[in-house]
């Protein structure tokens, strides 16, 4: 009996400091990056890419023996940060930006799910399956990947980053599939009001930032969307559109050059930093 009683009291001793070892970091920002394929990425990876900083993690998607990368833990974010990306995207350029002017103490975590090819119906959590039921199968196949359910993904995986930091943005680059939707700003409202409400986040505190496609003045093929993307701040409060002006893209006129990609990142990341009250710099 005695000895029950000296572990029920050091039960209670220990619990305090446990919870407090436990208890996410405030200074670790956590940003949750969604979209087609462009948010996949696939720019050409150069040694400046390379460059690892323990300050920018990223949180694996899958298992990836080779790399030595298992599902739902961190590691530095050195390109590809997905299972499924060969090269760069604006996420990697984005993340380096961030932590080059914000202060020492920050840390920046990405959580990173993309599929190539779909609408911004693939995230709604009530009509997935009613869109994927008539879409092509590859990208049937590439959504099934994640489960089966990509929004359900990465909503698992956002709350397994929960427990380490604080979600502080969105980050989304889709829109090439609905361009001329223009019903598209309400239905990535309805995705930004679910992930509110799934993973507990106060829309005031939570922006989400989204990413024109390849601009008119680079020939754009999708260029269109771009208008009604113009139309999102009104419908989604606290969103804030990333212009495509002048950066570069492949000759599909489709995605991004792997340059385009470091520029567009380093654009998401001065519109977050000046609303976490920083000024870019570097």
């Amino acid at each position: 009996m005695r000895l029950k009683i000296v572990f029920a009291l050091l039960a209670v001793v220990l619990m305090p400091a446990t919870r407090t070892w436990a208890d996410p970091d405030p200074n670790f920002h956590i940003y949750l990056c969604f979209g087609q394929s462009n948010m996949e990425g696939g720019g050409k990876i150069e040694e400046q890419d390379r460059l690892a900083d323990k300050r920018f993690q990223v949180l694996a998607d899958f298992d990836v023996p080779a790399r030595g990368w298992k599902k739902g833990e961190w590691y530095d974010a050195v390109p590809p940060l997905t299972r499924r990306t060969r090269g760069i995207s604006l996420v990697d350029a984005f993340g380096k930006t961030m932590i080059a002017n914000l202060p020492s103490k920050i840390r920046v975590g990405v959580v990173k799910v993309g599929v190539a090819g779909t609408k911004i119906e693939l995230w709604d959590k009530d009509g997935f399956h009613e869109y994927l039921a008539t879409a092509d199968a590859w990208k049937v196949k590439f959504a099934n990947e994640y489960n089966e359910n990509p929004y359900a993904y990465l909503v698992e995986l956002a709350k397994i980053a929960q427990q380490s930091g604080v979600i502080k943005g969105i980050l989304l680059h889709q829109g090439e599939s609905n361009a001329e939707d223009k019903d598209w700003p309400k239905k990535v409202k309805k995705v930004y009001d679910n992930l509110m409400k799934d993973l507990n986040l106060k829309p005031a505190a939570v922006p989400l930032l989204a990413g024109e496609v390849v601009n008119a003045d680079q020939g754009g093929e999708k260029a269109s969307a771009n208008e009604i993307m113009k139309n999102l701040p009104t419908t989604l409060p606290n969103s804030f559109v990333i212009s495509s002006a002048g950066l570069p893209c492949n000759p599909d006129h489709l995605h991004f050059t792997a340059e385009g990609y470091r520029q567009f990142g380093k654009r998401y990341a001065e519109k977050m930093l000046a609303l976490l009250g920083y000024k870019r710099k570097n």
